[in-house]
C-alpha cells in the first residue's frame, strides 16, 4: 500500500492563496448588502482566477481575465450601478424556504462536483502532467481563427446585440 506524500512547494501555496482570495470574494459577493461591494468582490474572484491561470501556464488567458473581467467588466458594471437607481437589496426580506432551497441546491452541486471530480481522469500525455504548447497566444489564435472561427463571430454579433440592448432598456428607462 503506498502512502500519500505531499510535497509543499511555492506551486501549492500560489494554488492556496488564489484559491482563498476566490472563494471569499465570492462568499463576500452574495454575503454583502451594498452593490458595490459585489462588484469589488468580483472583481477579486477575478483576479483570483487570473492567478490560477497563470499557475496553468496559460499566460495570454491570464492577461486577458484580468485586463477583460477585473479591469474593463467591473468598471462596466460600477458605471450601470451607477447610472440605474436600483433597490438597496437588504431592504428586501429573504424568506426562509428561499434560504433552505439555496442551502440544499448549493450542497447538491457540491455533491455533484465533489464526484465528478474525484472519477475524472486528469492523466496527460506525459506521464500525468499536461504538456502545455510551446506559443500558448499562437495556440490560441490557430485555434479561434482557424478552427473556430463562426463559433468566435456568432458570439461577436451577440455580445453587439447584448449590448445595443441594454442601451435601449436603459434609455427608456431613463425617459
Amino acid at each position: 500500500m503506498s502512502g500519500f506524500t505531499f510535497n509543499f512547494d511555492g506551486g501549492y501555496a500560489a494554488f492556496f492563496v488564489f484559491a482563498v482570495l476566490i472563494i471569499a470574494g465570492a462568499v463576500l459577493m452574495i454575503s454583502t448588502s451594498k452593490v458595490v461591494h459585489m462588484v469589488m468582490s468580483m472583481a477579486a474572484v477575478f483576479l483570483g482566477v487570473g492567478g490560477m491561470y497563470i499557475l496553468l501556464d496559460a499566460e495570454f488567458l491570464a492577461l486577458v481575465q484580468v485586463l477583460i473581467y477585473a479591469g474593463a467588466i467591473s468598471i462596466l458594471m460600477i458605471f450601470g450601478i451607477m447610472m440605474t437607481n436600483h433597490r438597496d437589496a437588504a431592504a428586501e426580506a429573504v424568506k426562509p424556504l428561499k434560504e433552505t432551497l439555496a442551502a440544499v441546491g448549493a450542497l447538491a452541486l457540491f455533491g455533484l462536483l465533489f464526484y465528478a471530480i474525484r472519477d475524472a481522469d486528469f492523466t496527460g500525455m506525459d506521464g500525468g502532467r499536461m504538456v502545455p504548447e510551446e506559443d500558448n497566444t499562437a495556440a490560441i489564435g490557430v485555434m479561434l481563427f482557424h478552427n473556430q472561427v463562426l463559433p468566435f463571430e456568432i458570439l461577436s454579433v451577440l455580445l453587439t446585440v447584448a449590448f445595443i440592448g441594454a442601451i435601449v432598456l436603459a434609455k427608456k428607462e431613463a425617459e
